[in-house]
């Protein structure tokens, strides 16, 4: 019998669902998310599947991104929230990037004094410094947010969060240099953060090139941590997958053999024939397993991502 461990590192079989039709699309003309959208970040709680995800206006250039929410019955088919975003820096310059809910165990959020914990990255996209900064904030009701804090990190991008006891860790896309690595930190109270002196995941299997991105951690069992990352899959005509790597302290990591476990769907949908990244996953009620994903179709890009896809797969515990 393989264990718990091994388990993880085998293939998934991810099914995707929808009808073939994004789950997640742009907006009307006019609306906040009306040329791109990315990076969802859903949940479920008290019945319903809940989702924020960064969503922007204009080119790719002068894109400014601002938090969009929209819910579920089933986490397959969304109803956007009417009043449109429900959070953004305030300044018409910095985006809110990558959100990531404070998180447990097989992906449930985690309240703190009755309150949802958000961490996100933000970046001056038209400055074009490349700087990305970890900020975070909070929420009784998950629409009336907080005033974002001061910057907690520098090169963060796509923070992943979870609390096991009582440290938070944190992991993310480190961007000060190329090739982007993914780092791994501690706080005591998701604020201040001990960054590990070195990088936990690097390129260093054939199908990876140039950067890993978009590093998202559950901890399925006590001694067991699982992390889905991207890179990309191919530089021509520049296509991404996903990865998993198994580790049993959050620090030391080992990688699937059977990477990519997921990628684009070429064929039945044009809408996301290229890049299949910037996901969340979380168990089911009823078992199994869902991630969501942000997509996007072949250069060049008018939008930047501009569909949410979903997809389902029964699970590790159906390989024994």
């Amino acid at each position: 019998m393989t264990d718990a461990y091994h388990r993880w590192l085998q293939p998934q079989n991810w099914v995707r669902d929808g009808d073939a039709e994004p789950v997640i699309g742009l907006g009307p003309q006019g609306a906040f998310d009306d040329m791109h959208l990315f990076a969802p970040c859903a949940f479920y709680e008290a019945g319903q599947y809940r989702m924020y995800y960064p969503g922007s206006r204009g080119d790719v250039a002068g894109r400014v991104f601002r938090l969009g929410h929209a819910s579920s019955a089933d986490g397959v088919y969304f109803r956007k929230h009417p009043q449109w975003p429900v959070f953004e820096v305030g300044d018409d310059a910095h985006s809110v990037l990558t959100p990531a809910l404070l998180r447990r165990g097989c992906g449930d959020v985690v309240r703190e004094i009755d309150r949802l914990r958000l961490w996100f990255s933000s970046s001056h996209l038209a400055g074009g410094t490349g700087r990305h900064t970890l900020h975070s904030t909070s929420s009784g009701d998950g629409f009336n947010w907080d005033v974002p804090s001061a910057v907690q990190l520098e090169n963060c991008y796509a923070p992943s969060v979870l609390k096991v006891g009582d440290i938070y860790h944190l992991w993310f896309s480190d961007v000060a240099t190329e090739p982007w690595t993914v780092r791994h930190a501690r706080s005591d109270d998701g604020l201040c953060w001990t960054l590990d002196p070195q990088p936990c995941l690097g390129l260093d299997q054939t199908w990876e090139h140039e950067r890993l991105f978009y590093p998202y951690v559950l901890n399925p069992e006590p001694g067991l941590f699982v992390m889905w990352y991207g890179s990309y899959s191919q530089m021509e005509p520049m296509m991404t997958a996903l990865g998993v790597a198994v580790s049993r302290d959050g620090v030391v990591w080992e990688k699937s053999p059977h990477n990519p476990v997921f990628g684009p769907d070429e064929t039945a949908r044009a809408w996301e024939s290229h890049y299949t990244t910037s996901q969340t996953v979380v168990q089911l009620p009823q078992g199994g397993w869902r991630i969501w994903y942000g997509a996007r179709p072949r250069p060049p890009f008018a939008h930047k991502y501009f569909a949410i896809g979903t997809a389902c797969w029964d699970g590790p515990e159906n390989d024994r």
